[in-house]
């Protein structure tokens, strides 16, 4: 059976140590122990990939652990796939209600900007173009020497 250590899990996800040993602290990850070392089975090199693409996909760790956890029950996975399942679903409606919140803010911020290059182009070309301006913020220096 391969093994690995902590070293080599940290090398090859590119987290630290630190964060291994947190994920076992979490009961995520269960090494087994010879003498002070952490000995990493293929199942926890298996978790941990899955914790951390978990994470990207923004679970927390509790959401994790439960749809890990499942794996262990002898229903052939029914209960860890349906779990996982509506954790995903719940997952993607939380995105796409993100997805239309900032589709609703990049609109309106468009529509603003738009209207403000309107009302800039109106300006004199000398005040258009910021000559003598630059650097200042509704009529005061955004230096302390600066004076009005």
């Amino acid at each position: 059976m391969k093994t690995y250590s902590i070293s080599q899990l940290s090398e090859e996800f590119g987290v630290t140590p630190r964060a291994i040993r947190f994920y076992e602290d979490e009961e995520l990850l269960k090494p087994t122990r010879q003498g002070q070392s952490r000995i990493y089975a293929q199942r926890d090199r298996v978790r941990l990939a899955l914790i951390l693409r978990g994470k990207r996909l923004g679970f927390s760790l509790v959401e994790i652990k439960e749809m890990l956890d499942l794996y262990d029950l002898k229903d052939g996975q029914a209960t860890q796939l349906s779990y996982t399942i509506r954790k995903f679903d719940e997952r993607i409606n939380s995105l796409e209600r993100q997805r239309a919140d900032i589709e609703q803010a990049l609109s309106e911020l468009r529509a603003g900007r738009a209207h403000f290059e309107l009302q800039l182009a109106g300006k004199p070309s000398s005040r258009a173009s910021g000559d003598g301006d630059h650097g200042r913020l509704i009529g005061y220096g955004l230096n302390a020497s600066a004076q009005d």
